[in-house]
């Protein structure tokens, strides 16, 4: 009897999942292992035909200077931009914490970049980074220098330029998953800190910091992720220029995969590469933020 139930009860579970594991299967597991296949092949993408290379588009891939510049540009933009993402989410998220008049408008506020079409923002600060834009005419009334054909036509400014919108994007996002994590530590702790004497910063170092890693490492790692995977931006504002200055290594694998004839292959080597190193910086961001029990 107990083996029937135990039996029955799996086969509950089974169907339970069975819509998930099937999207999982078709729309993750399939494509992954498909574009892995592709990856050591020619790919034609209008005869439908494979040639198997082996190694050949990884050899080609490694010496691409495309590439090479690509991941320069991506490493720059992910490790450019996670910091002050990170840490102006969290400032927001503590000030946000106290029960402060108009709280409600500032937290939908800053939230609402995150949730608005990234298509519309990135054409809104084209218009604001362009020679004859909002930000140029703002530095040329303080007296300031600014680039006069604009932000994005200049290859040292452009890419940073995206960096700056992407934090501002993405800052109210990550505060509202630190500010949910502040509202669980109890009021308890701090009251008894601040019994014991210790100071508002010694407070925060001591016991929202340490309360607040479970957070921060999904934080860090899902921004991570995402950084790695900027496109719809380049793509809008600047498609890989100027000068190869903001293209990236998503846009490279679209630009293969789409732009280029005959290179789904190529891509498919470039959009591997990609996952592997995601999976490499996740791997060390768990390994130094790894939450003790």
């Amino acid at each position: 009897m107990p083996w029937e139930m135990q039996h029955k009860h799996t086969t509950q579970t089974a169907l339970l999942l069975s819509p998930w594991l099937l999207v999982f299967v078709v729309f993750w597991l399939y494509p992954l292992a498909h574009a892995l296949y592709l990856s050591f092949t020619d790919y034609a993408t209008l005869t439908n035909t494979t040639t198997w290379i082996g190694l050949g588009n990884y050899e080609r891939l490694f010496q691409d200077e495309v590439f090479w510049t690509a991941l320069g540009n991506t490493s720059f933009f992910v490790i450019g931009t996670i910091p002050f993402t990170t840490i102006f989410a969290l400032i927001l998220a503590v000030l946000l914490n106290r029960e402060l008049r108009f709280t409600k408008f500032f937290k939908s506020a800053f939230f609402m970049p995150s949730v608005t079409s990234l298509v519309v923002i990135s054409l809104v600060f084209t218009n604001l980074y362009a020679g004859d834009g909002t930000i140029n005419g703002i530095l040329d009334m303080l007296g300031l220098p600014f680039p006069e054909h604009g932000w994005l036509l200049d290859t040292g400014l452009a890419l940073p330029a995206i960096m700056a919108m992407e934090v501002w994007i993405a800052t109210g996002y990550y505060m509202v998953l630190f500010l949910a994590a502040l509202q669980t530590i109890p009021n308890d702790l701090y009251e008894a800190a601040e019994l014991a004497g210790a100071s508002a910063w010694e407070q925060f170092r001591l016991i929202t910091v340490p309360l607040l890693k479970p957070t921060l490492t999904f934080v860090v790692v899902i921004n991570t992720i995402k950084s790695f995977q900027v496109f719809v931006e380049i793509y809008v504002m600047t498609r890989g220029g100027p000068l190869d200055s903001t293209t990236t290594l998503i846009y490279q694998v679209f630009v293969a995969a789409f732009e280029k004839s005959d290179q789904m292959g190529y891509a498919s080597a470039l959009a591997w590469v990609v996952f592997v190193l995601i999976g490499i910086f996740a791997a060390i961001q768990f390994k130094f933020l790894r939450v003790k029990s």
